[in-house]
């Protein structure tokens, strides 16, 4: 056979093959595609989230709370999550604010909801002078406006916003508690005046309100009307010494408040406690790639004693022992590009499933279509081990007899 018609031969051999063994071909090239899917999914999952949690801080660089561990503090005050430690004297606040070294400090209350998701009490300066990212803060959407502190307003958040149906004009009954109970029901309305421009944080996730409207709200302690929850911290730019300050006033010489600082390294501390849980991950994604690499090797290997006859006639047709052995290579590899193709959509489809639950649950949005490198390196290494799990029907196939495989059939 010329060489020059040798990889017309090849593909007309994969081909013809891939057609013949339609419905295997198809159940293996899924299993890849599943292998290749979570593997994607679990790296972007990994890599965004750690990117976005351990980036995220809202603005603020530091949180000043009650006693209690810095990272439930941050989940608390900055994630809205976890129960508040407890609570702080408005004096605490008032000293924070004439700190020298402190460019801003807005105080927050919490302790409420309405239909599962987070009242929180706050002042202007929230939305005037804080800034979740540069140049970036949190404002209404035309023609919405933010809370007049003296009256009972609110501003909703923009996935309370998309869950809630709540829209400008609406009116909201706050309930007690952080999670959502008929029977708990407070006597105050409040009048939603605006909702936020989404900014894919943990503020789209929250109904804000005024701070003493929180505070003073029916069911609360009386004396506790002047408490807050937190302080939220941003420090003048070049003041890292006084955050370290700071720290050693209030965590190591006090005993009654913690100043959680800084943010990003504070939460890079709970992916150090999860990180077993990646590895897991990692580990079935694994064992997945290499169980699909193996169905491909079992599914070729299994169907060369029928081919052996199609293989004889090629050979006696010219076609070297080369051209076989390499047709079974890339008709393993061909399998694996075809399943890693359906493998980007099972990547699609797990990572807005997971994105879908971590923006509501966090706010935090995560992006399917951000490029990483994991994108080119899996699928190459799926098809790179799935043609060396060709390579022993191939060789079963190279050596496989002319004249005997030739012979009548009796």
């Amino acid at each position: 056979m010329e060489a020059s018609h040798e990889p017309m031969t090849l593909w007309l051999i994969i081909h013809k093959s891939l057609r013949h063994h339609a419905f295997s071909t198809a159940l293996t090239a899924f299993s890849i595609a599943l292998a290749g899917g979570l593997l994607m999914s679990v790296w972007v999952v990994r890599e965004q989230s750690h990117a976005a949690f351990t980036g995220m801080s809202g603005g603020f660089d530091a949180v000043l709370g009650a006693r209690s561990a810095k990272l439930q503090l941050v989940l608390n005050a900055i994630f809205h999550l976890e129960e508040s430690p407890g609570n702080l004297a408005w004096q605490d606040f008032l000293e924070m604010q004439k700190n020298p070294n402190v460019e801003l400090s807005v105080p927050i209350a919490m302790g409420d909801n309405y239909r599962g998701y987070r009242l929180v009490g706050t002042t202007l300066e929230f939305f005037t002078k804080a800034e979740y990212a540069p140049g970036k803060s949190c404002t209404p959407r035309g023609p919405g406006r933010i809370f007049d502190p003296a009256a009972r307003e609110a501003v909703v958040g923009s996935l309370v916003a998309q869950k809630l149906g709540l829209k400008r004009g609406d009116l909201i009954h706050p309930f007690h508690g952080l999670l959502f109970d008929e029977e708990k029901e407070h006597a105050e309305t409040y009048l939603v005046v605006g909702v936020l421009e989404p900014t894919n944080t943990p503020a789209d996730r929250v109904i804000w309100i005024p701070l003493e409207g929180l505070q003073k709200m029916s069911g609360h302690d009386p004396a506790a009307a002047t408490d807050i929850s937190a302080v939220l911290i941003k420090l003048k730019a070049g003041s890292a010494i006084a955050g370290q300050r700071l720290s050693l006033l209030y965590n190591k010489e006090g005993n009654r408040l913690t100043f959680a600082w800084p943010i990003g390294q504070i939460m890079a501390q709970l992916f150090g406690k999860i990180a077993w849980f990646d590895q897991v991950l990692e580990l079935v994604a694994y064992l997945i790639a290499l169980v699909a690499t193996g169905s491909i090797l079992a599914s070729l290997y299994n169907s060369m004693n029928e081919r052996r006859r199609e293989i004889a006639i090629l050979r006696a047709l010219g076609a070297h022992r080369r051209t076989v052995f390499s047709a079974i290579i890339l008709e393993a590899a061909t399998i694996a590009a075809l399943g890693m193709g359906i493998g980007f959509g099972v990547y699609a489809v797990i990572l807005t499933a997971v994105a879908s639950i971590v923006r509501a649950q966090t706010g935090i949005v995560l992006n399917a279509l951000t490029f990483h490198a994991v994108m080119l390196w899996a699928p190459l290494g799926l098809i790179g081990l799935s043609a060396l799990s060709g390579i022993v029907p191939a060789a079963k196939a190279y050596r496989t007899d002319v004249a005997e495989n030739l012979a009548p059939i009796s």
